[in-house]
């Protein structure tokens, strides 16, 4: 099957278009939480950006498996190879087993993907439960020449591996540059050279989670997990990679350096990155005093955020910028999303009201072609989002009677904004929280404007205008014509 879907592949830093590896099955691998903390709206970004990826390889009729990983064991607090573990460190504070926090975390996880409509991966693999294969991996680079052993440690020799790859193929990194701006790390003196990452960590006394191998007593690196249970299940070479940007280095490129040598190439033939989420400008992080919580969005819950905004919200503001652009945060474009996500939805809604016609004065094929244009240029939602609007400007002239469908091609628009709004773009689905609020928002305009028109048709114009008036300030706007009163947000 071929497919006019193009992906940004950071491999070629070029536009590609998308051929798998195999005819109508994809495997794509997504690097998933370290889950020591609540999801956060760096969490939710990569979450989402996949998933629309996900869903529309679907509707390719693609048979796709997506792996998406859960790392429980092996991230240390430098991102690198010092340090203590980030969840044996909150299972130490908590007084708790780490797998304790393990469970508890990966739940809050997978609640919270689910509010925001990501669909669950295919299989979603635990580093802690794939040791084995990762003592493997270490075996087949040892085995290659390209690992060393010291003090029950094992290290991955970035240096030997240059001379016949190239270190910094996905990120551009220069390995000469990396030895001048690596800075000195505690246990880095038993490290042939200060770029060379761990395969393997011999445990201190204190470190809580740990494996017997034939090296010492310890746990895996951070890295090989991926390249591990990324062969696993997809094998030694699979169609996409994704993550965010921030993985891509050192993350992805001690991962392309791993399967190259356990299996001979490089592990992905394409690789996604989203970019980073900013709050008023600058980096999300902790330290800043601006990291949110999804669980205080939905809540209202931050000093930053002036109401609770529903997942649909913040589906539609993280949609609404292209995956690799950054996107910025303020309460201010959240307001605008929440607007903006009602009006997109009630639109899809009101186009069921549309009467047919006996001929078409809208290009319901052009349309139909432009939204696919959109989402095959590189999954580019906020140029799919702004296509829609214009379907909804049609559904708007259609029930002002200013335009027009023939039955067929009625049929047809409203399956095109049903499809890329709802089965794509994943802004609502059944049984959804959102469907519920959109559904009782529905209802009360309608009993709303129900009593205007009795109003109205009773002459008592200064209730009407009144009504019209109150709806105007709520950011509200309705609209008479002659088959009756329509409104949008």
């Amino acid at each position: 099957m071929s497919s006019k879907l193009k992906i940004f592949n950071t491999l070629s830093k070029a536009k590609e278009t998308f051929k798998p590896i195999n005819a109508q099955h994809v495997g794509l691998y997504v690097c998933g939480p370290t889950v020591y903390g609540d999801p956060h709206l760096g969490h939710a970004r990569p979450a989402i950006t996949f998933d629309l990826l996900f869903r529309y390889l679907k509707h390719q009729n693609y048979k796709v498996r997506y792996v998406r990983n859960i790392t429980d064991v092996g991230h240390l607090e430098s991102d690198a190879d010092e340090g203590e573990d980030k969840i044996g460190k909150k299972a130490r504070l908590e007084k708790l087993e780490p797998m304790e926090v393990v469970q508890y975390y990966t739940n809050r996880y997978h609640k919270y993907m689910d509010m925001l409509n990501v669909e669950p991966p295919s299989i979603e693999p635990q580093a802690s439960g794939h040791i084995i294969e990762q003592l493997e991996t270490v075996e087949k680079i040892i085995k290659n020449g390209y690992a060393y052993i010291k003090n029950g440690s094992v290290y991955f020799d970035v240096e030997r591996y240059n001379k016949k790859h190239q270190y910094g193929i996905l990120s551009g990194r220069v390995l000469e540059d990396l030895y001048s701006t690596t800075r000195e790390l505690e246990g880095q003196k038993e490290k042939r050279n200060s770029c060379d990452f761990a395969l393997w960590k011999k445990a201190d006394t204190s470190h809580i989670m740990k494996w017997p191998s034939k090296y010492s007593a310890g746990y895996p690196g951070w890295h090989l997990e991926c390249s591990a249970m990324s062969a696993k299940y997809l094998g030694k070479e699979f169609d996409i990679h994704g993550g965010g940007m921030d993985l891509m280095f050192p993350h992805h490129e001690c991962e392309i350096a791993q399967s190259t040598i356990a299996h001979g190439k490089n592990p992905a033939r394409y690789w996604m990155h989203n970019n980073m989420i900013t709050i008023n400008g600058r980096k999300m992080g902790k330290s800043l005093g601006n990291f949110i919580t999804l669980e205080q969005f939905f809540k209202g819950e931050h000093q930053l955020l002036s109401q609770p905004f529903s997942p649909m919200t913040i589906r539609f503001f993280i949609l609404q910028a292209h995956y690799r652009s950054t996107l910025d945060f303020s309460n201010e474009a959240l307001l605008a999303a929440e607007k903006g996500v009602a009006r997109l939805t009630q639109g899809v809604s009101l186009a069921e009201k549309i009467e047919p016609g006996a001929s078409t004065s809208f290009n319901v094929e052009e349309f139909e072609t432009e939204c696919y244009n959109a989402i095959n240029d590189d999954l580019n939602s906020p140029i799919l989002i702004a296509r829609l609007f214009e379907g909804v400007k049609a559904v708007n002239s259609a029930l002002a009677r200013n335009i027009s469908f023939t039955e067929k091609d009625l049929t047809r628009f409203k399956n095109i904004l049903k499809l890329f709004t709802f089965d794509i773009l994943g802004l609502s689905s059944p049984n959804k929280s959102g469907d519920k609020e959109q559904k009782t928002i529905e209802e009360l305009m309608s009993l709303i404007i129900d009593i205007r028109q009795k109003a109205k048709k009773s002459k008592d114009w200064d209730t009407a205008d009144k009504i019209r008036d109150k709806l105007k300030n709520a950011g509200v706007k309705i609209k008479d014509g002659k088959e009756g009163t329509t409104w949008e947000l």
